[in-house]
């Protein structure tokens, strides 16, 4: 039984629902900047004759070329994914506080513990799902590939492993783990800090405002290990040939032959979708959750 006499399975079945929603709401107000992301971390600098020069350049571009579809390509992984993802992210977040619990650490280092914990665990979950969606994200062209198509190409041509559909798995372990760590600690030290608000409405923009900076704040942090995912993940520069195998090796590459600044690339679609979305996916689930908690007994 849980601490509030609630069965753990009963937990997991409302956690697994909350969070599913949360990442579903998330997903679908946020892919269009996801794919601008991908798209400014797989080009190679301005010697990429298709570069483009600036966020607005790559929405107008994107629109002029592959029509309103192109920002929604790749959306059916993350949104396959988000209800497993979302369970892992919350459930094992929570878990891994009861485990460090008897520890008596600091209330800060458990969040901070625990999302790294929970980021890890979901890393190993998502992996898959983000190989296909940056694959297809990656394509330019108007002709449009299904997900499980484009699935069973990697499958077939590269297999199961790190060169196929686990391919980057050092990179995604390091980008969710990094950015849980900062984005459930800073949350949920943060929200301790301020007090609550009674009214309604001034609470929900409370919640939003902490959760907004968390995003924020765990997407400046993380995104060179975003960027090296996307590099692994993505096209190489040459086809047939590998540039880009490790985490490590990757942004060692990109900082020496594109400069520092190229491991921030997409940092600005990144904090526009992981700011706003992180705040609104919280939320979502906080509220779904007790609402969960209040109706649902099983």
């Amino acid at each position: 039984m849980s601490a509030k006499g609630v069965s753990l399975g009963t937990e997991a079945a409302q956690q697994v629902l909350a969070g599913g929603s949360a990442g579903l709401v998330e997903i679908c107000m946020m892919h269009p900047l996801d794919v601008v992301k991908t798209r400014f971390q797989i080009q190679r600098g301005k010697s990429d004759p298709s570069s483009y020069k600036s966020l607005g350049d790559c929405f107008k571009t994107i629109y002029r070329n592959e029509r309103l579809f192109g920002f929604y390509k790749g959306i059916l992984p993350p949104i396959l994914a988000e209800t497993p993802k979302r369970a892992v992210k919350f459930f094992t977040f929570e878990q891994y506080k009861k485990l460090l619990a008897p520890l008596a650490l600091p209330p800060g280092l458990v969040f901070a513990a625990a999302g790294l914990g929970s980021g890890l665990t979901e890393a190993v979950v998502v992996n898959p799902f983000e190989v296909v969606k940056v694959s297809l994200q990656a394509n330019r062209s108007v002709q449009r590939h299904s997900t499980f198509t484009q699935a069973q190409h990697i499958i077939t041509s590269e297999g199961f492993g790190l060169r196929g559909l686990n391919k980057g798995l050092t990179s995604t372990l390091g980008r969710h783990g990094v950015f849980n760590m900062v984005y459930f600690g800073f949350y949920f030290n943060v929200k301790g800090f301020i007090p609550e608000i009674k009214d309604p409405t001034l609470e929900f923009f409370r919640k939003f405002a902490i959760g907004l900076a968390s995003g924020t704040l765990a997407s400046v942090v993380n995104i060179p290990f975003d960027v090296a995912k996307s590099r692994i993940q993505g096209p190489q520069p040459v086809p047939g040939e590998i540039k880009y195998r490790t985490c490590w090796k990757t942004m060692g590459t990109v900082y020496t032959e594109e400069g520092f600044l190229a491991l921030y690339k997409g940092l600005v679609p990144k904090i526009m979708r992981l700011g706003p979305g992180g705040a609104v996916m919280l939320l979502v689930y906080e509220y779904a959750y007790a609402w969960l908690q209040k109706h649902w007994r099983l």
